[in-house]
């Protein structure tokens, strides 16, 4: 079986009614043609998303996108797009959802377009993040960065993004206030986080603001292993769960009960049952979720041994 291309992307571009729709209308039967599976929002901002396939069909509705976007060569006026490669689907089906924002902050006039941070591209990352008058945060949420981040990042905690302004208000804020960092430098997986976080700090006067451009994926398929500053996994959205330096599956997996990613050695605890709970689940759900968590691994168990038995 041939490798799958995998393309996460995003663009920062206002979109009206008409343009939504069409883009809404377009996706599904361009994705079916090329054999496409993954995910697209759409908002009045711009567009994002993740998909998978052929590499003929994904760079066909990469390309398809571009033309619908009427996107140039400026920064904000093209797709973002960070390329890794699977040995099977990542995805199940495709899907094009409309969203009141490609990612979701939930505060009012944040516009990277209009106001946003210093880009940093991967090759100038380390020195930035060496400096010891950089404060280096990590936009994401808690259970993306307890399996890997930079060296020396702050993790601010967040459930979500949309807790990440409340964090700098309360948290950040003080710390900045304490400590007189020259700068701060954020990064997320892929950019669009980043974008947003700078584009809030600039505004509500966080001072000199840097991000990394592309994300975290684009350091590991620019940088070299043995010069990173990073260290651990980088949790993607889709069935991979993480992917290691070389961008190819790492070793953690998720809990169908909660949908947290584990490690091996998470995996090896006694309070895991697969599909059922894990340590992070344990007292989460009651005994009839549970019973409910077991049938359903059973059948996609059965599932799976059936797909074997057919492929022999």
């Amino acid at each position: 079986m041939s490798r799958l291309l995998v393309a996460a992307f995003y663009a920062f571009t206002p979109l009206d009614d008409d343009q939504r729709e069409a883009l809404l209308s377009a996706l599904p039967p361009q994705a079916h043609q090329g054999a496409v599976l993954g995910s697209v929002l759409v908002a009045m901002e711009g567009v994002n998303g993740t998909i998978s396939g052929p590499e003929q069909g994904v760079e066909g509705l990469l390309e398809h996108l571009q033309q619908q976007l009427k996107l140039g060569e400026h920064y904000f006026e093209r797709l973002e797009v960070k390329r890794s490669w699977a040995e099977r689907s990542v995805f199940r089906r495709f899907k094009a959802r409309r969203k009141k924002e490609i990612v979701t902050m939930g505060v009012t006039g944040v516009d990277p377009r209009a106001n946003v941070g210093t880009y940093v591209d991967p090759e100038h990352w380390n020195a930035l993040v060496d400096d010891p008058d950089t404060l280096v945060i990590d936009t994401r949420n808690h259970y993306e960065t307890a399996i890997g981040s930079f060296d020396g990042a702050i993790d601010p905690g967040t459930e979500s993004f949309r807790d990440f302004p409340h964090w700098a208000e309360t948290k950040l804020r003080p710390l900045i206030d304490e400590t007189a960092p020259k700068r701060i430098a954020i990064f997320c997986t892929g950019g669009i986080r980043c974008e947003k976080a700078s584009s809030y700090l600039q505004h509500q006067g966080f001072g000199e603001v840097h991000h990394l451009r592309g994300g975290i994926l684009k350091y590991l398929e620019q940088v070299p292993e043995e010069e990173s500053r990073w260290r651990g996994e980088c949790f993607v959205f889709d069935q991979r769960v993480a992917l290691n330096h070389q961008l190819e599956p790492g070793e953690h997996s998720l809990c169908h009960a909660c949908g947290l990613p584990l490690s091996p050695e998470q995996r090896s605890l006694p309070s895991y049952i697969k599909g059922v709970q894990c340590l992070h689940c344990i007292d989460r759900f009651s005994e009839s979720d549970r019973q409910r968590f077991a049938m359903r691994q059973r059948q996609m168990d059965n599932k799976q041994s059936a797909n074997s038995r057919n492929q022999t």
